[in-house]
């Protein structure tokens, strides 16, 4: 893949990451459940630990180190993100994704980094399919916040 299409998907991801979070800056109730088991605050946290999962395992690369990606079944690892981020605030957890994004972007169109791991036990992805997969990820959970967002609205 050509450096000119990793960074127009780049720039889709950081487009959609840009719509997700202006989500949260409507000042609405987002303990609302969007979920059987999460609220739209949860969904948040969880984006934000995958986020920050996929700017960890860029930047090892980048920096020549071994990257320690998240272990356990993908179930457990979803709940962990929910559990670990319960007690940040909206604004934080903005932050902190706003800062993964950046690492992403430092990383993502060095050549020497082909392959990215997800999680262990899952295989590795290239450039363009993990950036595809998240934007893929945060665009299912944004539609699925306005759906329940809007609907609550009639």
């Amino acid at each position: 893949m050509s450096e000119n299409e990793i960074r127009a998907k780049t720039e889709h991801l950081r487009n959609e990451l840009e719509a997700f979070i202006a989500f949260f800056g409507q000042a609405l109730d987002y303990e609302k459940m969007v979920y059987e088991f999460w609220s739209a605050k949860d969904i948040l946290g969880h984006i934000t630990f995958w986020h920050e999962s996929f700017a960890r395992n860029i930047s090892d690369i980048g920096y020549g180190k071994k990257p320690n990606p998240l272990k356990g079944k993908l179930s457990e690892v979803n709940q962990r993100s929910v559990e670990e981020t319960k007690t940040e605030t909206i604004g934080s957890l903005i932050d902190r994704l706003r800062n993964a994004q950046k690492i992403i972007e430092k990383f993502i169109c060095q050549q020497n980094i082909q392959w990215i791991p997800y999680k262990k036990g899952s295989r590795d992805y290239s450039r363009r399919e993990h950036i595809e997969i998240v934007t893929n990820h945060i665009h299912k959970h944004l539609s699925d916040l306005i759906k329940v967002y809007a609907a609550a609205k009639k």
